[in-house]
């Protein structure tokens, strides 16, 4: 089978890695110059590769760890304790085991209890279509309270969102409290974390040389203008002024742009693509020649904040792996519209850098080796309540035509774990019917 796949993304690359060593025939087209997308890497100005944006590999992540395995890079995983923090009026709090728990300041004792309940309760949900129907909101304030609720999620869910929440399901917070709770492990509940010597673009690359060593091929700077359709069929990917035909065309992509690509469509199938609505992203990532916090996440409690929270990835990863630099992302989401896409780079850094000086009175702009801003529009796909039936399927009306992205990674987070199961379960389909 002749399997013509849009977009080298991640999910793009898993995708071909598994229909190659299944038999099929495989090209890619991506539209960059470079292979990995989201979870692609840059290059520092010392020539140091580093992941674009910030990234965990998690002790549970057990399909991932199977896949390095096969790939023969398992002796490249490492794996570290983590520590986690909040940021609250000034202060950070650090939040990693009992005793600290319950000193947390901003929470009575009461409280504290009932957002230890929220986390536990969250494991016993087992069917998580009854959460569907009910907001993040309501769910968090019947488990919380209004005082854990008013100091803890509130702040954190409107940085997250951009603003407004109101039409979240449940299932948004419970399925990242199943996800964090899962890498706790032992009497002390210690996090750890991991990560692959080189970022995910080792795994990238390893699965793009099985692809090539299989007859596969791979196409930059190829970007797909529309996807030809005969007889109700998708016959041929057409780039620029060439035309490929396949078998299958499967499109990786963003639903809202993959539905430029089909001009020919039924029209109620375009607008269900074109429905599909995104976070996206403006991520800075500081450079640092020392450590800033020694805290992998701390979460914001503060919502004047510009940025979503501070991920420091050197907490777990050995600066010796990063060109011994020290890594801090400092995400800021953006809701479909937002403002913050359109600022320059300078202004970005202006905004960040005064507030990351109020916050750590002692840090110092010498210290910064790298400053640099990315973003993206389409990020984190946004489901609302009682909304599975807006989610599009991986089988389209039109024969031959698959489309899987990670707005069909429901409920689960779109990370790669997910979305390397994902690409499995889809290349199945594919040469099964």
């Amino acid at each position: 089978m002749k399997v013509g796949i849009i977009g080298g993304g991640i999910m793009g690359v898993c995708l071909g890695y598994y229909l190659s060593e299944r038999g099929a025939e495989v090209e890619i087209f991506e539209a960059s110059s470079t292979i990995g997308g989201l979870a692609g890497s840059i290059t520092l100005e010392d020539g140091t590769r580093v992941d674009r944006f910030y990234h965990a590999l998690l002790s549970s992540d057990s399909h991932l760890s199977g896949l390095c395995n096969q790939l023969g890079i398992a002796d490249q995983l490492r794996f570290n304790e983590t520590r986690m923090g909040f940021f609250y009026r000034g202060r950070i709090h650090s939040m990693n085991n009992v005793l600290e728990f319950l000193r947390f300041p901003p929470l009575g004792w009461i409280d504290r209890f009932r957002l230890g309940l929220t986390v536990l309760y969250a494991q016993f949900v087992k069917d998580w279509h009854k959460l569907e129907s009910i907001s993040v909101e309501k769910w968090l304030l019947a488990l919380s309270g209004k005082g854990t609720y008013k100091n803890i999620w509130l702040p954190m869910l409107k940085a997250k969102f951009d603003g407004g929440f109101e039409n979240t399901p449940a299932t948004y917070i419970w399925s990242r409290l199943v996800r964090m709770k899962s890498t706790r492990s032992g009497a002390n509940q210690k996090e750890q974390c991991g990560h692959l010597i080189g970022g995910y673009m080792t795994l990238i690359e390893a699965m793009t040389a099985r692809i090539l060593t299989t007859g596969g091929l791979i196409h930059l700077r190829k970007p797909v203008s529309r996807v030809d359709i005969e007889d109700g069929r998708a016959v041929k990917i057409i780039t620029g002024n060439e035309s490929h035909r396949f078998d299958v065309i499967v499109s990786t992509i963003q639903p809202p742009v993959f539905q430029r690509m089909l001009p020919n469509a039924p029209l109620d199938y375009r607008e269900l693509l074109g429905g599909t609505q995104y976070l996206g992203i403006v991520c800075p990532l500081l450079v640092l020649d020392r450590p800033l916090s020694g805290y992998w996440t701390l979460n914001l409690t503060d919502d004047s904040l510009p940025f979503t929270g501070i991920i420091e990835t050197t907490s777990y990863i050995d600066p010796q792996y990063v060109g011994g630099h020290h890594l801090v992302y400092l995400p800021k989401y953006t809701a479909p519209g937002s403002r913050y896409q359109d600022l320059c780079d300078e202004e970005i850094k202006a905004q960040w850098l005064s507030h990351l000086e109020t916050m750590f009175p002692s840090f110092q702009r010498s210290w910064i080796r790298d400053f640099q801003v990315h973003r993206e529009r389409y990020v984190e796909p946004l489901h609302v309540l009682n909304g599975t039936h807006l989610i599009p399927s991986i089988q389209t009306p039109i024969e031959n035509l698959y489309l899987v992205s990670n707005a069909q990674i429901y409920p689960a987070l779109t990370n790669v774990e997910s979305i390397s199961r994902k690409a499995q379960e889809v290349a199945a389909l594919i040469l099964n019917p």
